[in-house]
């Protein structure tokens, strides 16, 4: 399988990863539920939160995703990329499923934005020992 190919059965297998921002120039790091489209990923979060001030001052993330926890061999995706505070109702629609109900009303809750992740790298990582793949975007 190519690099592109397992990338994307990654990402449609592991919908939940960390995402690193820098906070006072150091990173913080924090689980979040993903989405993607191809290789572009989305989260929700609401507009109040410490991460969307540290996006707003440094647009950069790192985020890994794909991790089992099943042993040593387990593949993964090391991501870097630039974030894009969005509310665009579409988007919101888009995003929405009902386990965003405990944090929000729904898509139209004021609160709610969406982070768009645009990757600059995407690389695959831990596949057995193999050399980390960086994937073509």
């Amino acid at each position: 399988m190519d690099s592109k190919k397992e990338a994307l059965k990654i990402l449609k297998e592991s919908p939940v990863g960390t995402m690193a921002t820098v906070q006072q120039n150091k990173p913080h790091t924090r689980y979040m539920t993903f989405f993607n489209d191809e290789f572009t990923l989305y989260t929700a979060t609401s507009k109040q939160t410490q991460k969307v001030d540290e996006l707003e001052s440094n647009p950069y993330t790192h985020i890994l995703i794909g991790y089992e926890g099943k042993g040593m061999g387990d593949e993964y995706l090391e991501i870097e990329g630039i974030v894009t505070i969005s509310d665009d109702d579409s988007i919101k629609e888009k995003v929405w499923n009902k386990h965003m109900k405990s944090w929000f009303s729904g898509p139209e809750d004021p609160d709610l934005v969406i982070l768009k992740i645009s990757p600059d790298a995407i690389r695959v990582m831990n596949k057995k020992g193999e050399e980390p793949k960086e994937v073509t975007l």
